[in-house]
């Protein structure tokens, strides 16, 4: 028995230190590319035009953090088989895993509230833009 716990610490270990590496380069990138490019979402250009073309910078920053909050969870979850061993060496790795995804919820729930935040300042950009298109068609049939 205390050679299979052992063992199954071992185990545990290796495989923490498989993840350790992929949550170490996810926790990176967040840290050093992703906060800072969701800061810079924060002013968004006034004009329609300038708005479009956040936007599309937007998606392709959005298509690649999507991908480090995929494998940051892909990770999280082969760790999770985990959870049911009562060990006592397991404590360390379970609070530098919760840190991890802690750091990775954040993150991605930062992210998901810019995209919708992007969207919906286009959307309503582009409405506005309407009107006031509408606004000025009017007042030009009113002089004629």
């Amino acid at each position: 028995m205390m050679s299979n716990k052992r063992i199954q610490e071992l185990e545990l270990v290796m495989e923490f230190e498989k993840v350790e590496e992929c949550f170490k380069e996810v926790s990176s990138w967040i840290e050093n590319v992703g906060r800072k490019r969701l800061k810079e979402t924060i002013n968004l250009g006034e004009s329609l035009e300038n708005l479009l073309q956040e936007q599309k910078h937007f998606r392709e920053f959005d298509l690649v953090a999507s991908e480090y909050c995929k494998r940051g969870q892909e990770a999280l979850k082969k760790m999770n088989q985990w959870e049911d061993f009562s060990f006592v060496d397991v404590h360390s790795y379970r609070v530098k895993l919760q840190a991890y995804e802690d750091q990775l919820e954040e993150f991605c729930t930062q992210l998901d509230e810019t995209r919708h935040r992007v969207c919906e300042t286009v959307r309503l950009s582009e409405f506005f833009d309407k009107v006031r298109q509408g606004i000025c068609c009017t007042e030009e049939g009113v002089k004629s």
